[in-house]
C-alpha cells in the first residue's frame, strides 16, 4: 500500500465517509501478507518509500507471478529481478499487464513513475559494452523510482577519450554510478575527474583472472579517488537503489 493511499483512508475515517471496521479491513494485511511460500512485504513501501522487489532467481514462475500480482495489488509499481527471457515469457502469461524490460532482466507490473523525485539527474556509466546489463538494472531501478536517468555506455579506460566526450552530460549529473569489469578502473578514473559522488558496480566480465569480478571489487574498494562507494559484484539493484535515495529531493 502506497503512504498516500493510508492518508486518504484515515482521511476518510476522520470524515466519516469510511468506517473503521472497512478501514481495519484495508490496513489488515499491514505489515505482510502470508502466502505459504514467502511473506511478501507489503509494507516495505510505506517504510522506505520503495516496493519490496522480488529476487526471481531460485523461484518458480508462478512464485515470482504471485508475489508480482500481490504486491502490486494496491496500484504499486513492483519490480522482479534477474529474470530471464524464457522465465519472463512464462510470468508475463501469467501477469499479462506486466512487461519486460530484456537488457536489465527485469519484469514490471505497474504504472512507470514520473520522473519528478529526485532533484537531478542520475548517470549510469560502463566501462565496457558487456557491463549493460548490470548497468541497464541500476538504471531502470531508479527511473521506476521517480528519476530521471542517462546512460553512457562503452567509456572505458582502454579509450578514454569516448569518456571524456561525454563530459557535459556526466558534470551535469547529480549522482554517477560507474559499471566496470575487467580491470575494474573506471570509476577511480571517473571519481577523479568529476566532483560527484561515484557509486561503483564491478561485474563478473573478464577473463579468469578476473575472479568472477573480484578483482575489480578490490580494484574499486582500494580506489585512490575519493567519493567512491561501492556495492557488490553485478548488484546494479543496490546500486540504482542508492542512487536514487542520494538523489531524493523530498521525504517519502
Amino acid at each position: 500500500m502506497k503512504p498516500e493511499q493510508i492518508r486518504t483512508l484515515l482521511t476518510a475515517v476522520k470524515d466519516g465517509a469510511t468506517s473503521i471496521d472497512d478501514a481495519f479491513r484495508e490496513l489488515r494485511d499491514l505489515p505482510f501478507r502470508a502466502l505459504g511460500f514467502a511473506n511478501a512485504d507489503t509494507h516495505r513501501h510505506v517504510r522506505t518509500g520503495f516496493p519490496e522487489v522480488v529476487f526471481g532467481t531460485g523461484k518458480s514462475t508462478a512464485q515470482i507471478a504471485t508475489l508480482l500480482r500481490e504486491l502490486g495489488r494496491d496500484g504499486a509499481t513492483v519490480m522482479a529481478t534477474r529474470i530471464l527471457p524464457e522465465v519472463a515469457k512464462e510470468v508475463l502469461s501469467a501477469v499479462p499487464d506486466a512487461r519486460y524490460i530484456e537488457p536489465a532482466r527485469i519484469v514490471v507490473y505497474g504504472p512507470a513513475p514520473e520522473p519528478t523525485r529526485g532533484r537531478g539527474t542520475i548517470a549510469v556509466l560502463t566501462a565496457g559494452t558487456a557491463d549493460i546489463p548490470v548497468a541497464e538494472e541500476a538504471a531502470v531501478t531508479a527511473e521506476l523510482d521517480g528519476n530521471r536517468v542517462v546512460r553512457v555506455f562503452d567509456v572505458g579506460v582502454a579509450g578514454l577519450h569516448r569518456l571524456l566526450a561525454h563530459r557535459e552530460t556526466v558534470e551535469t549529473a547529480e549522482v554517477l554510478v560507474v559499471v566496470a569489469g575487467m580491470d575494474g578502473v573506471l570509476p577511480t578514473v571517473v571519481a577523479g575527474l568529476f566532483s560527484r559522488p561515484v557509486i561503483a558496480v564491478p561485474t563478473s566480465v573478464g577473463y579468469g583472472a578476473s575472479m568472477g569480478g573480484l578483482s575489480a571489487l578490490l580494484t574499486m574498494l582500494n580506489s585512490c579517488a575519493t567519493g567512491v562507494a561501492v556495492v557488490n559484484i553485478d548488484n546494479g539493484f543496490g546500486a540504482g537503489r542508492m542512487a536514487s535515495l542520494m538523489n531524493r529531493a523530498r521525504t517519502v
